[in-house]
């Protein structure tokens, strides 16, 4: 990391930044060719956990290559500056590598739509019909490595 400064070393902060986070961008690659998605997920359980089609590009990558990389971040707003170049944004960053796997297991899938639905709503509506849960593709993240980047600096 170039800014050791901003580093995030405590994993309790990366794990609330993984929990907080709107939006987790998950990179698939195949060869040569990066592909990227935008996904609602929840972090539970140390995993990272999405849903979407059963069918599509993400998961025919995912079964060709189930190595994967994924960035999740919480915006505080812009931190201005009497200069353009002076601008910065208050930010905390969670870049991180594992392996993708396709959730076969009823209740563990289950309990991952039904937190996404929690994260979401704030409801505990839980995870949904079963005809609708059986069409739809619940992705875990098993997590290899993580680091964290925040801004500002915390102070000394």
């Amino acid at each position: 990391m170039n800014r050791k400064d901003k580093e995030i070393c405590d994993r309790r902060i990366m794990e609330e930044t993984l929990a907080k986070a709107p939006v987790c961008r998950v990179g698939f690659a195949l060869d040569n060719e990066p592909y990227i998605v935008p996904m609602t997920y929840v972090y539970l359980g140390g995993r990272l956990y999405f849903h979407g089609a059963r069918r599509g590009k993400k998961i025919d990558l995912l079964r060709k290559n189930n190595r994967v990389c994924f960035e999740a971040s919480v915006i505080g707003g812009a931190i201005p500056s009497t200069c353009a170049c002076g601008w910065s944004m208050s930010y905390r960053s969670v870049v991180g590598y594992g392996k993708a796997v396709l959730v076969e297991d009823a209740a563990e899938k289950n309990e991952a739509l039904a937190e996404i639905v929690r994260k979401y709503t704030g409801k505990d509506e839980g995870s949904g019909a079963e005809d609708a849960v059986a069409k739809t593709a619940v992705i875990r993240i098993d997590i290899d490595s993580m680091t964290g980047k925040q801004s500002p600096a915390p102070k000394a």
